[in-house]
C-alpha cells in the first residue's frame, strides 16, 4: 500500500521530492526496498501532521504537502489542486480537499470526515457526524457538507507554527488534526475535486481499495493493448 501512495504522490505536478515519515522501522524497510526515502521520526508524535512537522524541520522548501499512507487510490492531480491553492494566494497557510457526498453511507458513517465551507470555499467546520442537522429535512440535490479527503498541503513556516501549538478540545473530541488550525483562528482553503479516494481504515476500506485497484488496473491494460 505504501508504495502505491509513493508513486502517486510522486507523480503529482509540483512535487519535487516524496519522503515517508514514520516511527516503524519495518515501514522504512519496506520503502527502501521500492527505492523510496524513509525518515524515522519519534514516537511521541499526537497525530500525523506533528509527525511530518519533525521532518520538515530539516526540509528547505516552502511547502509542505502530507499525504496520508492508507490512500493508496490518491489521484495525483488531486495533490496538485492544493498546491496551486497555496501559490495562488500568498496569504494562504493551508490546503485540503474535499469531494461531494454521494450516498448516505458516507454521509451517516463516522469514519468519512465530512467538512463545510463558506463562499470563499474556507472550511467552517471538519466532523465525523453528519452535519449540518437538516431541521425541515434532507435538502433536495443532496447535502451542504462534503466529504473531506484527508490530504494538506501547508507553507512549511504555518505547518512548524501550528504543530508547536497545543491540542484543542475539539481536535481531541472529534480526533481530527485539523481543528487545532481553525480553533486558533487559521484559514482552511478546501479545493473541490472530482476524485474520491478511499482512506483505508477498517477491514471493509482495504477490501473496496483492491476490488478499485484491481478494476482500474484491469482497465489499464485492455487500454494499452487496444490497437
Amino acid at each position: 500500500m505504501i508504495e502505491h501512495v509513493y508513486r502517486r504522490a510522486a507523480d503529482a505536478r509540483g512535487i519535487d521530492a516524496v519522503v515517508v515519515a514514520t516511527d516503524d522501522e519495518r515501514v522504512v524497510g519496506a520503502v527502501e526496498r521500492f527505492g523510496g526515502i524513509a525518515r524515522m521520526t519519534g514516537a511521541h508524535h499526537r497525530t500525523g501532521m506533528d509527525r511530518i512537522a519533525e521532518v520538515a524541520r530539516d526540509l528547505h522548501c516552502l511547502i509542505v504537502v502530507n499525504v496520508q499512507g492508507d490512500e493508496p487510490l490518491v489521484d495525483p492531480s488531486a495533490i496538485s489542486l492544493m498546491i496551486d491553492a497555496l501559490c495562488g494566494d500568498p496569504d494562504l497557510p493551508m490546503a485540503t480537499l474535499r469531494t461531494p457526498i454521494r450516498n448516505e453511507e458516507d454521509y451517516a458513517s463516522p469514519h468519512v470526515v465530512k467538512v463545510v465551507v463558506g463562499g470563499n470555499d474556507d472550511a467552517l467546520y471538519f466532523s465525523r457526524a453528519s452535519i449540518p442537522f437538516h431541521r425541515a429535512g434532507p435538502p433536495e440535490g443532496g447535502h451542504y457538507a462534503y466529504k473531506h479527503l484527508g490530504l494538506y498541503a501547508y507553507r512549511r513556516d504555518f505547518l512548524l507554527r501550528l504543530a508547536a501549538l497545543p491540542q484543542t478540545a475539539l481536535e481531541q473530541a472529534e480526533s481530527l488534526e485539523q481543528l487545532r488550525a481553525l480553533e486558533h483562528g487559521h484559514r482552511i482553503r478546501t479545493v473541490e475535486t472530482g476524485h474520491d479516494s478511499i482512506g483505508v481504515d477498517t477491514p471493509a476500506d482495504l477490501e473496496r481499495a483492491r476490488q478499485t485497484f484491481a478494476g482500474t488496473r484491469a482497465f489499464r491494460l485492455k487500454a494499452e493493448a487496444a490497437p
